[in-house]
C-alpha cells in the first residue's frame, strides 16, 4: 500500500518552505508576551526576571532586540537600562505629558460610610446624608471626599435653597472594578458576604 500524498514534490511532514513562517509567528508571540510583561511592570524589569517568567523563548536577547528596533520609531521606545528594560516616552514629546503623582488618602470610618450613602443613594444631598447616617457630617469630610475625586458635585436639588447634590465619578467605578452604579452589590450581597 502506498501512503505518500499524490502531491510527490511534499514530503509527508508538510512543505518546509512552510517551517520558515512557523518559526516566525512563534518568534512574533513572544515578543508580544515580553512587551506585555514589561508595559506591565511598574519598575524596569531585569533581564534575568524575563528569562525565569518566558524559559519557553530560545533567544530572549533577539526578541529584545526585535522590539526595540520595533520601537525604536514610535513616540515610546523600549529601552534598555543597564540590565533592565523598560517603557519610556521619547524626550521629544515630553513636554507634551505632565507627570501625576498617586495619592493615596487613607478614609476614616465616617468618610467610607459617607461615601457608601452616595453610592446607593446618589444623587443626594447633605442633609440627606445627615439623615440616613444619623448623625451631623464633620467640617472638612465633604472636601475629603472631593479631594479623593471618587466624589464629585451634581445637579442643584429643585427644592428650597437648592441644596447641592453628591455623586460618584468614573475614578469610583475604576477603583472598584465596576461599569456602572447598578453593578454595586445589593443587600442580599453584602448580607451574604458578611456586612
Amino acid at each position: 500500500m502506498n501512503f505518500i500524498n499524490k502531491n510527490e514534490n511534499k514530503s509527508f511532514s508538510g512543505s518546509q518552505d512552510d517551517l520558515p513562517d512557523i518559526k516566525k509567528k512563534f518568534k512574533l508571540e513572544d515578543e508580544k508576551i515580553l512587551e506585555a510583561i514589561i508595559f506591565a511592570s511598574k519598575e524596569p524589569v531585569n533581564i534575568n526576571d524575563l528569562k525565569k517568567s518566558c524559559p519557553f523563548i530560545e533567544d530572549i536577547n533577539a526578541s529584545l532586540k526585535n522590539l526595540t528596533n520595533f520601537y525604536s520609531n514610535r513616540a515610546v521606545n523600549l529601552v534598555k537600562i543597564k540590565n533592565t528594560y523598560a517603557f519610556r516616552t521619547l524626550p521629544y514629546y515630553s513636554n507634551h505629558i505632565t507627570q501625576t503623582v498617586e495619592k493615596k488618602v487613607k478614609l476614616s470610618k465616617a468618610a467610607k460610610e459617607t461615601l457608601a450613602v452616595i453610592a446607593y443613594h446618589q444623587p443626594v444631598t447633605r442633609t440627606e446624608i445627615e439623615d440616613i447616617r444619623g448623625v451631623s457630617l464633620y467640617k472638612g469630610l465633604m472636601d475629603t471626599l472631593l479631594d479623593s475625586k471618587w466624589v464629585n458635585i451634581g445637579q442643584r436639588r429643585d427644592t428650597p435653597g437648592m441644596p447641592v447634590t453628591y455623586i460618584t465619578t468614573n475614578d469610583f467605578l475604576d477603583h472598584f472594578g465596576l461599569n456602572t452604579e447598578k453593578d454595586l452589590p445589593n443587600y442580599k450581597e453584602l448580607k451574604e458576604a458578611g456586612f
